[in-house]
């Protein structure tokens, strides 16, 4: 994700000076391979702040421990580990996020697949060194994705095939930003800034500003910033290849892989950011739109009410009308 949070004073609307004088505190830990950081104003003192951060860091180390792939235990790893074999039983939480992935699959038409692990284990950025991968072994890997093939009835899960599997890596972080969002507001909690892994959620505003502010990181540049937003009460998320990839050949290889194809993404765009009510929409819309390109992507983003973005590519900046209004002055 392509995303730098910062705080700089916007010259207007004029800042409310309710709370002015009540600090940022901040929680940082790291979970899900990913730093995780919540910028937020306590106005019940000490006793609000330690009350709210014990909640946020265990809700998302018990997530993870639950839903992440990487975790020998998970309720994942063991609806993979069946695969073929048995169905595997579901609690209500597990169901609730199959159902998001359904909706993932039918909001992005298709362009977003929990069922697509074979293919990110396929092509393993990481490896020393990488191999791309031959077009019978992408074939294979694609015969085993397809989220329609997934077998659901009340309480369980199966997937009918050796070597299909899940992973809710592609919305899990953003749906954690949402959830700790969503406990600062129940912890009394009005204004926070909540960034993990550069997908971002802000409510309210920093004391005595406006809104929070977010730099927008420079593809060609990482590191720098080449705008910045300024949110209240919204989301953003952002999708590039440009910081995880090989070169094979002389080709370059990004890290996020066309589902439909088996390939990795290769139409030019170098960065996707989008702005919505939720993380787990902007995530969802920002992976969508870097996979699906300028023209797909921009219509994909003005399906999602309440959603606004930009796309660029190694050519030009393709934006949604409103985008625009979000983009911070000075």
């Amino acid at each position: 994700m392509a995303i730098v949070s910062r705080q700089e004073r916007t010259p207007e609307p004029a800042p409310s000076t309710s709370g002015a004088n009540l600090p940022v505190r901040k929680l940082s830990f790291r979970a899900m391979a990913t730093p995780c950081e919540v910028q937020y104003s306590a106005p019940g003192g000490d006793t609000q702040a330690r009350a709210f951060e014990a909640a946020a860091e265990g809700w998302v180390r018990a997530f993870e421990a639950k839903f992440s792939r990487f975790q020998p235990g998970s309720i994942v790893s063991r609806i993979n580990a069946a695969a073929g074999l048995e169905w595997v039983a579901v609690d209500p939480e597990t169901e609730g996020l199959l159902a998001i992935c359904d909706t993932l699959v039918f909001m992005t038409r298709g362009i977003l697949d929990p069922s697509a692990l074979p293919l990110i284990r396929l092509w393993n950025w990481k490896a020393t060194p990488p191999v791309v991968p031959d077009r019978a072994q992408i074939a294979e890997a694609l015969r085993l994705v397809g989220w329609s093939k997934v077998r659901r009835e009340p309480g369980k899960v199966f997937l009918p095939e050796k070597g299909m599997a899940l992973d809710f890596g592609g919305f899990g972080k953003e749906y954690a930003v949402d959830m700790v969002s969503i406990l600062a507001r129940d912890h009394g909690i009005r204004d926070s800034l909540v960034d993990f892994g550069h997908d971002l959620r802000a409510s309210g505003a920093p004391p005595g500003r406006p809104a929070w502010h977010i730099g927008l990181e420079d593809p060609a540049s990482p590191g720098k910033t080449w705008g910045s937003v300024a949110l209240s009460n919204k989301a953003i998320a952002s999708s590039g290849d440009y910081l995880r990839s090989f070169t094979v050949g002389g080709r370059r290889y990004g890290h996020i892989i066309d589902p439909r194809t088996g390939w990795p993404v290769s139409n030019g765009c170098t960065q996707a950011t989008v702005i919505a009510d939720t993380c787990l929409q902007a995530g969802m819309l920002s992976t969508s739109a870097f996979i699906g390109g300028v023209q797909q992507g921009l219509e994909l983003i003005r399906s999602c009410p309440g959603s606004e973005g930009i796309i660029l590519t190694e050519k030009e900046r393709a934006q949604t009308r409103g985008f625009f209004n979000f983009v911070a002055s000075g």
